[in-house]
């Protein structure tokens, strides 16, 4: 079968590996649609790692079924999750599936990137997910990326009518953006260096989209009766973005880093200031199997529309064009690979 085999974010190449070979318990997918996630092109991260296939926002349609895999069908279309806790440990039993050791090291063979992706026994028993009719292969794509942003604003405890202030307007932005305002959010503010970006924000209905190099906390306190926000979403690595995140919460609020930076970054937090304040700092990753069906719920019932989102469709052999589009980030917002075009 035909691969996306990457080896840098200039350097994606079309090669032939064989077809997986299913096992009992397993399921062989064939990938009809595959999102690059912003994780994707950060080369700090992956470049040590390639060459190898990504890919981890699939949908698809199962083709074969291994013994004892006994609720899915040949023909089901579904969602398949690459990172999958166990569900039993220390972590997962208090809420924090994503600290789980095995989410970190369950994954499909290979990658998203690929005609088809084997199943592994544990993505079967808790990570496949039916697509209903309602939703497309393409809007398939967006439940784990939708699933991410569900558990960070539910840990962040946004609450309807607060003003909420989104640095960065890349995917993860915009997912955030149209979920605040499906849970009742106020005002909701955006920044980005993208002009493009700016434009989507204001269309999907932002309060107002700030130029990140023009932002100032004054300028929020404008447009916010003179406060700043309940809740601070950081969705760029750019160390420039948490430095104003500090400064642009207001008393009571929380700052959601939804974004990392490379390894070595140090932030300074004004320990005082947020103790008087009573401002929380916390992190957010990835999303548990619980978020993957409230996605998949939010869409199909429309509370979260995505269509939109979609800026280009490619077909395996373009997965080099998309993968720089991402990186880039400049007029592109979600870039799909569709492997059997």
């Amino acid at each position: 079968m035909r691969v996306a085999m990457y080896y840098n974010n200039n350097d994606v190449r079309v090669e032939e590996i064989p077809t997986p070979q299913i096992g009992p318990g397993e399921v062989l997918v064939k990938v009809m649609a595959s999102g690059i996630c912003g994780s994707d092109v950060m080369e700090w991260y992956r470049i040590k790692k390639a060459p190898l296939v990504l890919g981890h926002e699939i949908a698809g349609e199962i083709v074969e079924i291994g013994d004892g895999v006994d609720h899915y069908t040949v023909g089901d279309r579904v969602f398949v999750s690459h990172h999958i806790p166990c569900n039993t440990c220390h972590y997962c039993l208090r809420g924090y599936h994503t600290a789980c050791e095995t989410l970190h090291t369950t994954n499909y063979d290979p990658g998203g990137f690929a005609e088809y992706i084997r199943a592994p026994r544990l993505n079967v028993d808790r990570g496949v997910f039916l697509l209903p009719d309602e939703l497309s292969f393409d809007q398939g794509v967006f439940v784990e990326p939708l699933g991410c942003v569900i558990r960070g604003q539910r840990l962040a405890n946004l609450l309807p009518g607060q003003t909420v202030l989104i640095l960065g307007s890349g995917i993860s932005g915009m997912l955030h953006l149209l979920l605040s305002q499906a849970l009742g959010a106020g005002k909701i503010i955006t920044t980005d260096v993208s002009d493009y970006r700016l434009n989507m924000a204001l269309d999907f209905g932002a309060e107002a989209a700030i130029n990140a190099r023009e932002y100032t906390p004054e300028r929020l306190r404008e447009i916010n009766d003179n406060r700043l926000a309940d809740l601070v979403i950081v969705c760029t690595g750019a160390l420039s973005a948490f430095e104003q995140s500090l400064k642009s919460v207001d008393r009571g609020g929380t700052i959601l880093c939804f974004a990392t930076t490379e390894p070595d970054v140090q932030l300074s937090v004004p320990i005082n200031e947020f103790w008087r304040n009573e401002i929380k700092l916390m992190p957010s990753y990835g999303n548990s199997p619980l978020d993957a069906v409230e996605a998949i719920d939010l869409m199909r019932a429309g509370r979260v529309s995505v269509d939109k989102m979609i800026t280009h469709r490619l077909g395996l052999k373009e997965a080099g064009l998309g993968f720089r589009l991402v990186a880039e980030g400049n007029e592109s917002m979600k870039v799909i690979i569709e492997p059997h075009t």
